[in-house]
């Protein structure tokens, strides 16, 4: 049974991946004459969120809220990056959600850890967001076997997962800023 205090936990993160899903990242090319035109990359904030909430919460909130938020997008708002409903099962981008269950349950290894140390979170960072491209990555071609569509599949797998990997890491460093702090909120505890 949930207490009030899981709950809260649960809402809270749910509320985090919901905002940050629909925040899109800029990046300002004033040097093209001057203007004011952004280049905007392929990915959202998501995935540092569900990092930063996975080290402050146990896995099993995480999961609840994540569960939360796949079912709201996929039946009640259209909340994902490139929007929602069913049909979104059929796209290749549902995969790399589902990717975000292992990388949960990788990035949880570091709340176990007595100490968690930049090395250490870099290290697991770089494996869950590899862990979560490779649940992506079969997700694709389950729906590439299953359609007969082969020819998509490298046409997928650069545009979903080669162009957008090396982003997903750079993203692990700001959330280093937020490892001592997390650390001393756990110990408080």
């Amino acid at each position: 049974m949930l207490n009030f205090y899981k709950l809260i936990e649960i809402l809270v993160s749910l509320q985090s991946l919901v905002i940050t899903s629909m925040i899109t990242v800029y990046i300002p090319l004033p040097f093209i004459y001057k203007s004011s035109n952004n280049f905007e990359l392929p990915i959202t904030w998501q995935i540092p969120t569900v990092i930063l909430l996975t080290l402050i919460f146990h896995k099993k909130i995480v999961f609840r809220a994540f569960s939360l938020y796949i079912i709201l997008g996929l039946f009640i708002f259209p909340v994902f990056y490139k929007g929602g409903s069913i049909g979104y099962l059929l796209t290749p981008n549902f995969g790399y959600l589902l990717g975000y269950y292992p990388l949960i349950k990788i990035i949880d290894n570091l709340n176990t850890s007595t100490k968690i140390n930049v090395s250490n979170f870099l290290k697991t960072g770089f494996i869950a967001i590899v862990a979560m491209h490779l649940t992506g990555i079969f997700y694709n071609l389950i729906q590439i076997i299953l359609y007969s569509q082969f020819n998509l599949f490298l046409y997928n797998l650069g545009k979903y997962s080669l162009s957008k990997i090396g982003y997903h890491f750079l993203m692990l460093f700001p959330l280093l800023l937020f490892i001592k702090p997390i650390e001393r909120l756990k110990h408080n505890k």
